[in-house]
């Protein structure tokens, strides 16, 4: 028979008594798979010196300002995931791995011609970005009767430059506004200016004379060589299409015979990426999300915001708060019926082409996301990677709330793995043995049977009975050192569409 207890070695034979304590686990329960966003993005042009490339923890939007610039992608998305007086997204890591501006980058330069010399007293504002204010910062300046087009430039250049948070640094010369972006890069481009007299002309008039659309392209090659075996299950993309066919050949895809990249049996940590879109036109987000490279991928997910003067990213950002929120929390829901708490939307009230529900429907077989305008924000209704094989219902990789209960159960079942079977001796279910760190077939069945019944709990699964029967294990016939397991399990569903017939009479 085996020794039960090592406090004391077996080789001791003077008189002497000990005791030690072991971690233990006699639970099979699990918790929720950890959610882990990364933030990819440009720093500005004043941090590029000194700009560290590897992948930082970053807990607050101030610290992405002071390493990355204020005003700059990285420091837009951080304000939205952790905002100023709010816990934003709490205690999920956000990780920040920063990209160079190519060496022959460009920024973006607007130029605004003021004329005319003030009737009246007035209040203007210019809107950055879609925002007439940042972070309780107003970019509001006072027109006084008399003011000159070149005493008024200096007033906007004042309130531009009191919004730390601003993307753009203003100067001026006589009656001339020039307003160019904190970082350069083809993303600088997204920039849109407008200067409202908020009714009150009071004889001033403002027109936008030039505008220089910035240019540069990155390289995440860098930011790729930096996962390794973590599981970052979020991404953020503020590069938006240029780089979602990057992303697709690095996290790959879960085929059934060959899976790629992250995918992989022996890595199997894929994430989601998410980039943002201001289109209004269908076609225009068609054309992005049902081309014939999209089609099969799983990776990359559109988050609309159509016909908003904010930049992409933030549409992303405002997306990935919502949802990783509640995979973290409550991965058997999903984000559908939620609002975006912070993206600028048209001054207009109109979306485009998705305040249709036809369109909407049309868009989400096409592998694109969805949202509609209600109470003054968007709401979303669907989200979706770009995943749309012709022929496949229902679709097993379309809704990112699917993929991440698919990533749950897969970190699940690693969890039981690593406690009970990794490198434990493997015995037939007919023997015997007393010794610590062995493991039967039968014994690790019963294992996943509990973890059936637990993920059917959550209501991340259907019927655990299905999953019960069809759950295999055997020790290999050819390899003693190879232990197999397989299973089938049905994912909940969601109630995305409720259809309901009455019949009335007398």
């Amino acid at each position: 028979m085996s020794s039960i207890s090592s406090a004391i070695g077996l080789e001791r034979k003077s008189r002497v008594s000990g005791y030690k304590i072991n971690r233990g686990n006699f639970s099979n329960v699990t918790s929720n798979l950890p959610q882990i966003i990364i933030v990819l993005g440009e720093a500005n042009i004043a941090n590029q010196g000194s700009l560290s490339l590897i992948a930082k923890e970053i807990t607050s939007a101030d610290k992405a300002g002071q390493l990355y610039g204020y005003g700059s992608p990285i420091h837009q998305i951080m304000r939205i995931l952790r905002p100023a007086g709010s816990d934003g997204i709490g205690g999920i890591p956000t990780i920040v791995i920063p990209q160079l501006s190519d060496v022959g980058a460009t920024q973006t330069t607007h130029i605004w011609t003021i004329t005319g010399t003030a009737t009246k007293n007035a209040t203007h504002f210019i809107r950055i970005a879609g925002r007439d204010s940042l972070d309780f910062v107003d970019y509001s300046f006072a027109v006084s009767i008399g003011d000159t087009p070149t005493q008024i430039a200096t007033k906007i250049t004042a309130a531009v430059s009191s919004v730390l948070g601003s993307p753009v640094i203003a100067t001026f010369v006589a009656g001339v506004l020039t307003l160019k972006t904190k970082w350069k890069g083809a993303t600088s481009a997204e920039l849109k200016t407008a200067i409202s007299n908020n009714g009150i002309d009071a004889g001033v008039s403002y027109a936008q004379t030039t505008v220089t659309a910035g240019a540069g392209s990155v390289d995440l090659a860098g930011a790729f060589a930096q996962f390794g075996e973590n599981w970052y299950t979020t991404v953020i993309n503020p590069y938006g299409t240029a780089q979602l066919a990057a992303l697709e050949a690095f996290n790959g895809i879960p085929d059934d015979e060959a899976p790629t990249g992250r995918y992989q049996g022996r890595i199997f940590k894929p994430f989601m990426a998410f980039f943002g879109s201001t289109l209004t036109s269908a076609d225009d987000i068609k054309a992005i999300t049902d081309a014939a490279g999209r089609i099969d991928q799983v990776t990359n997910v559109l988050c609309p915001a159509p016909g908003s003067e904010g930049f992409s990213w933030e549409a992303a950002a405002n997306m990935v708060l919502l949802f990783a929120r509640i995979m973290q929390d409550t991965p058997h829901l999903d984000v559908s019926g939620k609002y975006y708490p912070d993206m600028p939307v048209p001054v207009s009230g109109l979306i485009g082409d998705m305040s249709d529900y036809n369109v909407r429907d049309m868009l989400v077989k096409s592998g694109s996301s969805t949202v509609s305008f209600e109470n003054g924000k968007y709401q979303v209704e669907d989200l979706v990677t770009t995943y749309h094989p012709e022929g496949e219902t229902p679709l097993q990789y379309s809704y990112a709330r699917n993929l991440n209960l698919d990533w749950n159960v897969k970190d699940a079942y690693t969890l039981l793995e690593k406690n009970h079977v990794r490198d434990h001796v493997l015995l037939r279910d007919d023997q015997v043995t007393q010794v610590q760190n062995a493991i039967k077939p039968k014994e690790w069945k019963s294992v996943l049977y509990d973890l059936f019944d637990d993920l059917s709990e959550k209501a991340l699964i259907n019927e655990p009975a299905f999953s019960k029967s069809s759950l295999r294990v055997q020790i290999s016939d050819t390899n003693p050192d190879r232990f197999e397991s397989f299973f089938r399990y049905k994912r909940t569903g969601v109630a995305r569409i409720v259809s309901t017939d009455a019949e009335a009479g007398f």
